[in-house]
């Protein structure tokens, strides 16, 4: 059975009748293609609308099901005569159409809270400002490898949408952002994570931070007695919000030195201690580096113990776990020295994390467009662990003015070939090459993927060049 809920007064199921209900998506995307694809299972008369251009891939996928759309426009008299608009999260709320779809009384919702009404397993759902995806491949990763039926889903690998509407799991792991919190009203997951949070996105809520902290804890608004809410308690906002807001779920709390806490990092290992549970994993049995990894692992470790997954199989996922690319990927070693691509920091806080991974020397490669950082939260890493900062980008003003009286040697260039062999020459054996930009790509490249991608080829084309 769907779960068959309600969204102001529209009523979600199966379409019955022999009058279709008409089902608007804004936005053809992943997230948006999948509700298509979804609503189109459930019976409804399904129209697509995006104002930009729709993707080759996404048209194939909308004409394999025979459902219309439209790009380059938002056609009104179409849009307005739905019955439900499922909108994609990147949508706001305050878009000409929404408001327009507001004033006829249309239900509005986002494509996760559609497809939560035809959900039928059970779902993990994971926020945090950083270290979601990284904590949403792992939990995914230790269920699957247990042998779980377990779908990849939301705001990494296909929308959950499209996983609802072409096949039936056990476990859904999600990802989720704060624009698609900000969609959800009766989205309940049975185990949330909240990692950490720091200012991010903020345009979207006013510039006010409390707006920015409330979607994230939207996760827990719906959760029931029984569900979990797995939590980093250091986190000095979580703290403070956790203190002042009362809880329905049973908490978990991590953190790396309360060992009051039911998972926590004694210094040595990671322990753990709830539902009659008593183990410990050491970092150095994982794939993963860095104290905001322990964190991360201990998240996940959690989530995929309370699923049921046995804890021999958990020390199994660990070892074999391979990240997703551009964070804190090792992609060579040339000379004795390791070429590290962390090219999806784009801010400080994340640059914290990645010095925070490596005992030193460095050789640091920053640079980009700045998103307005505050250099100071790292100098005195930077002094203590960077032999060589190379800025890699048009601008790179604002990391001079941090750095110049800090890293004993600055150099520049906007080449990625001549960046690698510059970062060679001023490496020694055992040094790390630490591409991790602390700023925005779009000065050089098309995005941090990109930015990352040449790298990686450049450091293998280096090393071949060297081992010739």
């Amino acid at each position: 059975m769907d779960r068959g809920n309600t969204v102001g007064d529209y009523q979600f199921g199966n379409i019955k009748s022999e009058m279709k209900q008409r089902a608007v998506i804004l936005g053809a995307g992943e997230s948006g293609t999948g509700a298509a694809l979804l609503a189109h299972v459930q019976g409804y008369d399904v129209f697509v609308s995006d104002q930009g251009t729709i993707k080759e891939k996404y048209k194939s996928e909308l004409a394999s099901k025979a459902i219309a759309w439209e790009e380059g426009k938002h056609s009104e008299e179409k849009i307005l005569s739905a019955d439900v608009i499922v909108k994609s999260p990147g949508i706001p709320e305050k878009a000409e159409i929404i408001k327009k779809a507001k004033a006829k009384n249309i239900s509005i919702i986002d494509e996760i809270e559609f497809a939560f009404q035809f959900l039928k397993g059970k779902v993990i759902a994971i926020t945090g400002t950083n270290g979601k995806t990284t904590t949403t491949l792992l939990t995914y990763h230790l269920l699957k490898q247990a042998g779980l039926n377990v779908a990849l889903a939301g705001n990494v690998g296909e929308s959950l949408a499209k996983k609802v509407a072409t096949q039936s799991y056990n476990w859904y792991v999600v990802e989720m952002s704060s624009f698609q919190l900000d969609g959800i009203k009766s989205f309940r997951p049975d185990i949330g994570i909240l990692l950490n949070i720091t200012p991010d996105h903020l345009d979207r809520y006013e510039y006010q931070l409390q707006n920015y902290i409330n979607s994230k804890f939207r996760l827990v608004q719906n959760m029931k007695p029984t569900d979990r809410f797995i939590y980093y308690s250091d986190d000095p906002v979580i703290t403070k919000e956790t203190a002042n807001r009362k809880f329905i779920p049973q908490p978990l709390r991590i953190s790396l030195k309360n060992q009051s806490c039911e998972a926590y990092y004694d210094g040595h290992e990671m322990r753990f201690s709830f539902d009659g549970n008593e183990f410990g994993v050491e970092q150095k049995d994982t794939t993963l580096k860095g104290s905001h990894n322990l964190i991360n692992t201990m998240s996940a470790v959690a989530a995929a113990r309370i699923a049921g997954v046995p804890v021999d199989s958990i020390r199994r996922g660990l070892k074999t776990f391979k990240n997703a690319p551009h964070r804190l990927e090792s992609v060579g070693v040339i000379n004795g020295i390791e070429f590290v691509n962390d090219s999806k920091a784009t801010n400080v806080d994340s640059v914290v994390y990645a010095l925070g991974s490596y005992t030193g020397p460095l050789v640091w490669i920053a640079g980009g467009i700045d998103k307005g950082n505050d250099y100071k939260l790292i100098e005195e890493e930077v002094r203590k662990k960077v032999r060589t900062l190379i800025c890699l980008g048009k601008d790179n003003s604002k990391l001079h003015q941090a750095f110049d009286r800090v890293v004993k040697e600055v150099q520049e260039t906007q080449s990625v070939k001549e960046l690698v062999s510059m970062a060679l020459q001023a490496a020694q054996k055992g040094d790390v090459v630490l591409l991790s930009p602390a700023c925005a790509s779009f000065d050089l490249f098309k995005n941090y993927e990109d930015r990352g991608n040449q790298f990686r080829e450049a450091v293998a084309e280096l090393k071949k060049k060297v081992e010739c």
